[in-house]
């Protein structure tokens, strides 16, 4: 998952204070082809792929990146009320603008491909998960939006390997745990 929760992000911030050096700004990849394999990139895939999905988190690719999109504009919607946003808060802030970018990409890239149901479901999933926000946007109260927002705990791994299987208009099945010679628990299985 390359959004990160607010724990994890902290952790990182702790731990390696040297991860906020960066050449641009831009989408942040966790593995890139340089340094992740095919087959790892599968794993993780597979991994994805067989994590359920939280509830109204739409199974098919395109509109899922659609929902995933939404919930990270509207975090970061929400993060902009905060009146007393502090710099992990921004950057958070940042770094799910630049998924949400990615995934707004990817969509944008793959439209030409869909169907009008499937555009029509990306809509509905893009609108139900913009609409989770509403309510919390409505606190009157600084610290109940900022609590809010510190309790978005990021999104599912399949987001990522959606997008990009919905940009690079792979339309095969993600390989399964077995195929990437994983168990049951993610596990390598020994050979």
């Amino acid at each position: 998952m390359r959004l990160l929760t607010a724990a994890s992000f902290a952790a990182l911030v702790l731990s390696a204070p040297s991860a906020f050096a960066q050449d641009q700004d831009g989408p942040i990849a966790t593995a890139t082809e340089a340094t992740e394999s095919v087959e790892a990139r599968n794993a993780r895939e597979a991994i994805a792929y067989e994590t359920p999905l939280p509830r109204g988190a739409p199974e098919q690719d395109y509109p899922l990146v659609a929902w995933c999109a939404a919930l990270v504009e509207g975090h970061i919607a929400l993060g902009r009320t905060l009146t007393g946003a502090d710099d992990l808060d921004r950057e958070i802030m940042r770094l799910g603008a630049l998924e949400a970018t990615d995934f707004r990409e990817a969509l944008r890239i793959g439209a030409p491909r869909q169907t009008p149901a499937t555009r029509t479901a990306a809509q509905a999933a893009e609108a139900e998960a913009t609409a989770r926000w509403t309510p919390l946007m409505a606190l009157p109260e600084d610290a109940a939006r900022s609590q809010a927002f510190g309790l978005f705990f990021g999104l599912p791994g399949r987001c990522e390997h959606a997008a990009r299987r919905v940009r690079e208009n792979i339309t095969t099945a993600p390989v399964t745990l077995q195929q990437a010679g994983l168990d049951e628990m993610g596990q390598p299985v020994a050979q």
